[in-house]
């Protein structure tokens, strides 16, 4: 495919080095195909202006309104020394004022005279407890003779506001956009003709054309079907070659032995398996029998039992002289595993210990943070095979770590690893092992399709048997202090029965981020809002006062290691009552006797952070409470979100209600470098049934040319979504 220079062509030689130098650092736009793909958020009409009444939600905002200038005055002030401009625009609905002062208000007051239509744009703020703009910039939408060129411009048209920033107004992107969008017509086409055709898609040339200079509200939709498909497709095309490329991997089958370890372990399990992870033990028994890579989604709400099905899995590859790799994300979750799995396996955890089971292995622990003599034992028994399992943090990746036959990886909240750390500990197996990947986050089918294509999916939906129930609650600590008060109380109520309190703060405290971060705390500071609570403080608060007599102590992430785990041992044996904690224990920490969690800001959570944190009790047979305080007003979208979080326990729903509430960059995580800048158009959650059937026709296509030698167009447009690094580390959200 012949190389199109005025695509790839630097924005400085088409508008001039200031404009691109803006849209460059601003809007992270180089050439004219990224300005291309820079697509209108919204349109205006000429005959019907965008609402005014929008705009208190978007205070601090940059925004464009299209509006009718309703009166414009003078005023003096400083004893007729300084002037002010004052115009009042309207669209009918909603008013909304702007203001000009010094020299700045001769040139506006001349051309925004009473019945005058204009786009105005700037940053939305509050004077006088009224909505204004100040010295917004603006273009006249008039007829006269000085506006005619704006007026031909935009006549009888959609008029598309651009996102936009401060230093360059919607309008004026709209400019830069004429001067590139003649090269459109030598865009190269991704989509195959007959895909095209079939979906009864415009080709991309118009598309374009279109979606940046609509003549009807028609011409919008059809550009942006056709868009969503191209992003969808080529996103898929690239998460099909991966699984290709894995199921062409050569791997060693691994099936449980008969009367092993794995038997062993059922034996003595107390209860039974729930029918889910049965089934799903099964769909992974099934993969590990195959003789190329297993590479599997494991998905279940919060103690849906996922620890127990992974267990299960890295017995049945130890069962046949293989070894079984476990990645936390944090010390505490990989110390917890390694507690609860040595509890759960009993003698068969001592394998070749005095008073262990013949059929035994090891497990061992492997962190950042251990000592010299306990890291040089645990890596002596990974490389001669001594230990069957091994349970670590990012430790587990580095290069002196070496095993005997790496069999399985299993990485634990996959969210917080991207593809080259988990690829990393892959490498270390003979041939490649087999994987499994673990979420607590549910995730719904379409953002499981988008962000973890390259996984099969399994999902355990059903709870164990003798898991309570939890009852959540908002408390409106402003509102309502006595509900504060209370909370409290409850806590009391609950260590009396004997049973344990978890209090979480979005914060650690001791001024250190604060210190950190000087900008951020003078920016609370002009927004009257106060810092964000920290568990120092409100853990001293508390033995002072409302819980003063308990055993209240701290965890956070600076602490040391193994104060860490001293604290969370002593948690876990029931010596401390009250523990209080930063997200440190979003995941993994399993402590049955906690009854009851206070979450404080509990509005400063997103909404899946809470329903994992809320996990963390109700992990017993009594039943559990989550008490969310936050002083936010009622009518706030972030009461709101605690409402949702109080309203249901199906972490499904309330996964989709985060996505709605977030951008849908934040959803495919913050490191898909190509990934996440590819995504304008496409909306995870609304556009299901796009991705699903481009995730089937790119499935299709991949297996047909899986080198693409026959769609040029879409090759080249894999190569703009992802360099062949990228392509092979696709990033996870």
């Amino acid at each position: 495919m012949e190389h199109v220079p005025a695509l790839d062509e630097d924005l400085k030689k088409t508008l001039g080095p200031a404009t691109a130098k803006v849209l460059a650092e601003q809007l992270g736009l180089h050439t004219a195909l990224d300005l291309l793909h820079h697509y209108p958020r919204k349109y205006a009409e000429r005959g019907e202006l965008t609402a005014l009444t929008e705009l208190a939600d978007q205070l601090d905002e940059h925004v464009t309104v299209v509006a009718q200038v309703a009166d414009a005055r003078i005023l003096t002030f400083n004893g007729g020394r300084g002037k002010r401009l004052e115009v009042t625009i309207t669209d009918g609905n909603g008013r909304l004022q702007l203001v000009f002062f010094g020299a700045g208000v001769h040139k506006p007051h001349k051309e925004l005279l009473p019945g005058t239509r204009a786009m105005f744009a700037g940053k939305v703020g509050m004077f006088n407890r009224k909505l204004q703009l100040s010295h917004p910039a603006y273009e006249p939408l008039g007829a006269d003779a000085s506006d005619q060129d704006a007026a031909s411009a935009f006549a009888g048209r959609l008029i598309p506001i651009y996102p936009a920033c401060a230093k360059l107004e919607s309008w004026k992107i709209a400019k830069c956009v004429d001067a590139v969008l003649p090269s459109a017509q030598e865009t190269v086409d991704p989509l195959p003709p007959a895909l095209r055709e079939g979906r009864g898609l415009v080709p991309l040339t118009e598309a374009l054309l279109k979606i940046h200079r609509p003549a009807t509200k028609a011409d919008v939709e059809d550009a942006r079907q056709r868009l969503k498909w191209d992003e969808a497709f080529v996103l898929q095309v690239a998460l099909a070659r991966r699984r290709r490329a894995d199921s062409q991997l050569p791997a060693v089958p691994r099936r449980p032995a008969p009367g092993g370890l794995l038997d062993a372990f059922d034996a003595k399990l107390p209860f039974t398996l729930t029918e889910g992870q049965q089934t799903v033990s099964k769909e992974i028994f099934d993969d590990l029998a195959t003789d190329h890579p297993m590479h599997r989604l494991l998905q279940g709400e919060v103690g849906s039992g996922k620890t127990m099905v992974a267990l299960r899995a890295m017995l049945a590859v130890v069962d046949c002289g293989g070894q079984a790799a476990m990645l936390a994300p944090t010390e505490v979750l990989a110390q917890q595993h390694h507690r609860s799995i040595t509890e759960m396996m009993g003698e068969l955890a001592e394998g070749g210990m005095l008073g262990g089971s013949d059929q035994g292995t090891k497990v061992v622990l492997l962190t950042g943070s251990m000592g010299m003599p306990a890291r040089r034992k645990a890596l002596l028994d990974l490389v001669t095979g001594e230990a069957g399992i091994v349970i670590g943090t990012h430790a587990l990746i580095e290069d002196k770590v070496q095993f005997h036959d790496l069999g399985l990886v299993v990485v634990d909240e996959q969210h917080r690893f991207g593809v080259e750390q988990r690829d990393a500990l892959r490498s270390k197996g003979k041939q490649p092992p087999h994987l499994l990947v673990m979420t607590a986050t549910p995730i719904p089918r379409t953002v499981a399709m988008t962000v973890f294509g390259d996984l099969e999916t399994s999902v355990l939906d059903q709870l164990p048997a003798g898991r309570s129930p939890i009852a959540t609650h908002v408390v409106p600590a402003k509102d309502k202090p006595h509900f504060l008060a209370r909370a409290w109380e409850r806590v009391r109520e609950e260590v009396g029965k004997g049973h344990q309190a978890y209090v979480v703060c979005p914060r650690i405290g001791n001024g250190d981020e604060e210190a950190a971060d000087p900008k951020k705390k003078s920016a609370e500071a002009d927004g009257d809002k106060r810092p964000p609570l920290a568990v120092l403080e409100i853990a001293d608060e508390l033995r002072g006062g409302p819980l003063a007599g308990l055993s209240v102590e701290v965890l956070h992430g600076r602490m040391d290691p193994a104060d860490k785990d001293d604290v969370m041992r002593r948690f876990a044996a029931g010596e401390v009552k009250v523990l209080v904690a930063t997200t440190v224990i979003e995941v993994g920490v399993n402590v049955p006797n906690s009854t009851v969690m206070v979450i404080m800001d509990a509005d400063r959570f997103g909404v899946s952070q809470l329903h994992q944190l809320r996990g963390r009790v109700g992990r017993g047979s009594a039943p559990g409470l989550c008490l969310l305080v936050s002083e936010m007003h009622e009518a706030s979208p972030a009461r709101a979100r605690l409402a949702a979080v109080a309203a249901t326990l199906d972490g499904f729903e309330l996964s989709r209600i985060d996505l709605e509430q977030r951008r849908e960059g934040d959803v495919l995580g913050q490191a898909q470098s190509g990934v996440r800048s590819s995504l304008r158009m496409l909306a995870v959650i609304e556009d299901e049934e796009v991705i699903a059937q481009a995730r089937e026709e790119a499935t299709r296509v991949v297996a047909e040319d899986p080198e693409l030698e026959r769609l040029p167009g879409l090759k080249l447009a894999l190569d703009a979504l992802l360099d062949t690094e990228r392509e092979q580390y696709l990033e996870k959200g």
